[in-house]
């Protein structure tokens, strides 16, 4: 995303709430779910202006086509008035806008492969699963209440997926490349061709790693609740880490413990929760997953 006129903006929030400090952009990706908080300076653009806020990523991306101009790539005109009423003196930022709390997991982490299921006559896609499993299996993912996660999301497929957890906020820890072929070809002899029958064998990444891990952008620096699995197609590619606190995210630190609850509610009654791609076409073809917090 960014203007027609090249023009920078600041961005001073994510998904859930401030960034630590603004950041001045050109261009933003934002993924479906994702959400930003940005402010634009129009003041030094010549009355009479137009300006388009436009889309340039490819669907799906990375690898797909690019967005028609006329339609897609457009998502909101702006119109300079060739006067105002009220002229407008711009306060300056504040250098810090939120501290955020430092996660450390107290948990084992979790590895979570997003896997298509192809034609295997045409080799077109007919669903994409998360880890193996459709909707109606047994819950696998049973985090206990006021623990600290690492989820790592392994993407095997050639598109970028914005993966949405309920109930909770996360930060986004890094990502890094890996040797994807290699690896499904040995996570597919380990649990055979999904949709799986039986729960998932977790298959360890360090072998599979290459390069070292590199952090999330500034525009990812805040809380968040969804996150671009990052694909082989990408120039980001295969393996993407978040660490999740089953907590408030204004949680104490001291008392975000297993097993204790600091949400004003119990959330380990009910049905649960769930955690998706936010494509809609992918959620409805088996992309969605429950999982249940138990204490």
């Amino acid at each position: 995303m960014s203007f027609s006129n090249g023009q920078s903006f600041i961005q001073i929030g994510s998904d859930g709430g401030y960034l630590p400090s603004p950041v001045t952009l050109t261009s933003v990706m934002v993924a479906p779910a994702e959400r930003i908080d940005i402010l634009v300076d129009f003041s030094q653009v010549a009355p009479g202006t137009e300006i388009i806020l436009q889309n340039d990523a490819a669907a799906p991306f990375p690898t797909g086509d690019p967005p028609a101009p006329e339609t897609t790539g457009q998502i909101m005109r702006f119109t300079i008035p060739r006067q105002t009423s009220h002229p407008v003196t711009p306060v300056p930022l504040p250098p810090v806008l939120n501290v955020l709390q430092v996660l450390t997991p107290n948990a084992p982490p979790r590895i979570l492969v997003l896997f298509e299921v192809e034609n295997p006559d045409t080799g077109d896609p007919i669903m994409v699963l998360l880890n193996g499993q459709i909707w109606d299996n047994p819950i696998s993912e049973l985090p206990e209440v006021g623990s600290t996660e690492d989820w790592i999301f392994v993407n095997l497929t050639d598109d970028a997926h914005p993966i949405h957890l309920h109930l909770v906020q996360f930060q986004v820890l890094n990502r890094q490349a890996i040797d994807s072929d290699l690896y499904m070809a040995d996570w597919l002899m380990l649990n055979g061709m999904p949709p799986l029958e039986h729960p998932t064998k977790v298959l360890p990444l360090e072998p599979y790693l290459e390069g070292q891990p590199f952090p999330p952008g500034p525009d990812e620096s805040g809380w968040k609740d969804t996150v671009r699995a990052t694909s082989t197609g990408d120039t980001t590619v295969g393996v993407t880490r978040i660490r999740v606190r089953f907590a408030p995210q204004d949680a104490d630190p001291t008392k975000a413990v297993p097993g204790f609850n600091l949400y004003p509610f119990d959330p380990t009654t009910g049905p649960g929760y769930v955690w998706h791609c936010h494509i809609l076409d992918h959620e409805d073809n088996e992309m969605m997953r429950p999982y249940k917090v138990v204490k």
